[in-house]
């Protein structure tokens, strides 16, 4: 277990200006909350509080909310009561706490309906402040790691919510190496035999693996250096659930799954990746078509950097990412590399605007969802990282999810359009409402003056927001409860 004298000198070595007695007496008051408590690993209730509290400090996350990691769990496991905590630590810490802290279970006639709630509930809070999932991310990601000490049944459950909301929800908040995490962990569960069968097939080649990945690292070393950019490269392997998804996808067995490997170069500007990438295709040989660029066009997570597959000297295929640091620190920790601790203000950037500004809309729609079942199932929708990009005739971009139809796009331009919508044209054909669009799809919606949206319109959407305007527009006229 983390100590607390470890604890202090990692907060110091991020935070030297910030007095971190508020940590010393969280780890006190949780101490004695959780004083008769065991996790059934048959460890002391702390070291679980403490493990969040440690990957918040990995995060680099501000005072209130590494205290807020441990008493996470006070409000919900002990008797302790928010008026205790507010007496203890203030509004701050104890908001946060609250915002992690599940719905009494009794309270709902289902599972279904328990976890919707609790899911709306933590969503609502994290509008306010986006440090809320954070903490719940630290916690789930805990928890994931001690998942063997459960039975069987639970292990399903948890795992299975954990790959369908926790690790989309870190993808959409650009924290990837928590979203690996997660998904392997999750893989180990839900398909034990896959990922034990992929994990001896990963180990048996990893030698070799390495030795690839040594030698394309060398080759690129000794190209950067003839140059005067500064670079750092950094080499890694893919994990077994992204190798996986892969022979999925492609349906190969493991063994024809060439690339595997992967280099990131990390240098100081934009500019720097730009002229690394001449570098890199001017040396090795690219694969057609492999190349992106996420700089000029983040992703809708602001995920950024510059994407490029090449053919190594021994012929291995490598995929090589070119970043900035900032953009490499973005990349790792996502929404909380943005989130910044100045003389006890919060000083927001832009990207975490952006990404604040898309949660709340989000959860707008959502609250205008009645069923759980719904609720969930627009929850998972809107996670999902498969998108399509269509456009209007106009040149304008609209990101969908995969599967997204023309009414989905309609709103997604203007809920005038989409209440209006008679039908939609896509490159130059007329297609059906529920049509499946696809990236790089031209559509033209086509309106009627006096024309309403109808309750067959419900099964037609995938995203939350035509589904919640659709829903009240017929829920004020009694079509729908």
């Amino acid at each position: 277990m983390t100590e607390l004298s470890e604890m202090l000198a990692k907060f110091a070595a991020y935070s030297p200006h910030v007095d971190p007695t508020a940590l010393e007496l969280a780890w006190d008051f949780a101490a004695k909350a959780h004083a008769n408590q065991a996790r059934a690993s048959g460890d002391h209730y702390l070291s679980h509080c403490a493990a969040v509290a440690d990957s918040l400090l990995e995060w680099r996350m501000d005072l209130p909310t590494v205290c807020a990691g441990l008493l996470h769990d006070t409000l919900e496991d002990t008797p302790t009561t928010e008026a205790q905590l507010r007496a203890e630590f203030g509004e701050e810490i104890t908001m946060l706490v609250a915002g992690v802290t599940k719905l009494d279970a009794l309270k709902f006639e289902s599972r279904d309906e328990a976890q919707a709630e609790n899911w709306r509930k933590m969503l609502l809070a994290t509008a306010q402040d986006i440090r809320v999932i954070v903490v719940k991310l630290a916690d789930r990601l805990h928890n994931m790691k001690t998942l063997n000490f459960l039975s069987r049944d639970k292990q399903k459950r948890i795992a299975a919510e954990t790959m369908a909301l926790y690790a989309p929800l870190a993808h959409r908040l650009g924290m990837f190496k928590l979203k690996s995490e997660l998904e392997d962990l999750s893989f180990s569960y839900l398909h034990q035999e896959e990922h034990a069968e992929l994990s001896d097939k990963v180990g048996a080649r990893l030698a070799e693996s390495e030795k690839q990945l040594a030698a394309a690292r060398a080759a690129m070393e000794k190209v950067v250096a003839g140059t005067n950019i500064p670079c750092r490269i950094l080499a890694r392997t893919k994990t077994l659930w992204s190798i996986y998804k892969k022979m999925e996808r492609q349906g190969k067995p493991f063994e024809e799954i060439q690339d595997a490997l992967g280099i990131r170069l990390i240098t100081d500007t934009v500019a720097d990746c730009y002229a690394l990438l001449g570098v890199v295709h001017t040396h090795f040989k690219p694969v057609a078509g492999s190349f992106t660029d996420y700089i000029s066009t983040p992703k809708l997570n602001l995920y950024r950097s510059l994407h490029t597959t090449i053919t190594s000297p021994t012929g291995e295929l490598v995929e090589i990412q070119i970043r900035t640091e900032e953009m490499h620190r973005s990349s790792e920790y996502g929404i909380a590399a943005h989130w910044r601790y100045k003389t006890g203000e919060h000083v927001k950037d832009a990207h975490l605007e952006e990404k604040l500004n898309w949660l709340r809309q989000w959860i707008e729609w959502l609250q205008d969802l009645n069923s759980p079942r719904e609720f969930l199932d627009s929850l998972k929708t809107d996670l999902e990282f498969n998108q399509v990009f269509v456009f209007t005739p106009a040149g304008e971009v609209k990101v969908l999810p995969s599967g997204a139809t023309p009414l989905d796009f309609a709103f997604a331009v203007h809920t005038q359009v989409g209440f209006a919508c008679v039908g939609a044209v896509v490159n130059n054909k007329m297609v059906k409402l529920d049509h499946q669009l696809k990236s790089g799809d031209i559509c033209r919606i086509n309106t009627k003056k006096g024309s309403v949206p109808k309750k067959d319109w419900l099964n037609m959407v995938r995203t939350a927001r035509a589904r919640s305007k659709i829903r009240h527009y017929l829920r004020e006229r009694g079509i729908v409860e």
